[in-house]
Order: C-alpha cells, then structure tokens, then sequence
C-alpha cells in the first residue's frame, strides 16, 4: 500500500478497487509475509475504518482484497451504533489519522431479520444483551411495516438492511462532536454501503 495517510476519496477509490478484484477473483494479496509484519510491529496506519457485521461471510478485508494492517475493523451484530462503536471510530480517527469510515451491511443480515420478527411478534422471553441490538435497529426499519413492502418479505428485508446502514451511518456522522468536528474540519468522510451475499459486490450509495 502506499501512504496511508491519504484523503477519504482516495481510500474509497481504494476500497471499490479491491472490490471488484474481490468479484472478478484476481484478488492480488495473498495474505501477510514476515517482512510486513514486522513493519506493523512499530505502529499502524489504516487507509480506512469499516464497521461491519459479524457475519462470518462478510470478511472485510477479503471484500476489498487489502492485507494486514490496511484497515481498522470494527464488528458487531447488525453493524448497530453503540456508545462503543463511537469510541473505537474516535479512537481510530485520532490516533491513525484515518479519514474514511465505511458502515458496511449486507444482505440477509440475521440481525435485522431478528428484528422484523421481534415487530410482528414479540418474543415472551428474550436476552437483555439482544434487545440492546434488536433495540438498536428497530427505529429504523419498523417505519417500512407501514408502507407497501410489508406484504413483499423479500423486498421487505431489503429495504430494512439499507435503513439500517443509513441509520448507523447517520448516527456516526452526529453521535459524537469529535466525529463532527472531523466531517466539517478535515475531510473525514462516513459512507454507508451494502454487500450482496449473491454476488460479493459492493454498493457504495449513501454519503458518497
């Protein structure tokens, strides 16, 4: 990689690169060699911060073809914005210089499926620790059950998923006055997008 103190468009080029090598499969890094790793022993210098789901089929670094120490990743069920989240990208854009967030969803996300399900019945018994993420995602996609799609399942958890990724991208973008301070002082950039399970691309479409 070259510097990786570069600006938000730039690293987004990067990522959307590495995409499409990722689907026409010439992906071109192979992994870490020792020489990489001991560069990365003294310090690290990421080109972009994803916040992604923990689906195990969404391997961030696989999805744009990048190496070790090219991005800092956060995941978590539903790429959901807590108060920890926040922190992780304020750590990462103070102390990386790190100018592009990527709130990464994709499609047929458990979490929100769980929370479509939790809207139409809710569950007699249900963990603490998975309401606080069925919580999170509810405000934003419980709007859609009075709309046309509600009658459309497919079209239905479609829809959720992007409402869910504009939403966490949303609350990133005024959930802190360092981040804030960043967008409108020193070109940080959060995007929203969306990787399709079907066919491994990527969809940049919301702050872009």
């Amino acid at each position: 990689m070259p510097n990786q103190h570069i600006p938000a468009p730039e690293a987004l080029e990067l990522l959307k690169l590495g995409n499409k090598r990722f689907v026409a499969e010439t992906r071109k890094t192979t992994g870490s060699d020792h020489t990489r790793r001991t560069q990365l022993t003294v310090g690290q210098e990421p080109f972009a911060i994803i916040l992604g789901c923990s689906d195990s089929r969404v391997p961030a670094e696989l999805v744009f073809d990048v190496g070790l120490g090219d991005l800092f990743v956060i995941r978590v069920a539903g790429n959901i914005v807590a108060p920890s989240q926040i922190g992780s990208v304020e750590f990462a854009v103070d102390r990386f210089k790190t100018r592009l967030v990527v709130v990464l969803g994709h499609s047929n996300c458990g979490a929100v499926c769980a929370t479509l399900d939790e809207l139409k019945q809710p569950a007699e018994e249900r963990s603490p620790n998975m309401a606080a993420i069925v919580d999170r995602i509810r405000p934003s996609i419980e709007v859609l059950l009075d709309t046309d799609v509600r009658n459309a399942p497919e079209k239905l958890l479609h829809h959720a998923v992007m409402a869910n990724i504009r939403a966490s991208a949303n609350q990133l973008r005024h959930g802190s006055q360092i981040i804030e301070k960043l967008i409108q002082e020193d070109g940080l950039m959060i995007v929203g997008a969306h990787y399709s399970l079907d066919t491994g691309e990527v969809e940049f479409f919301d702050g872009v």
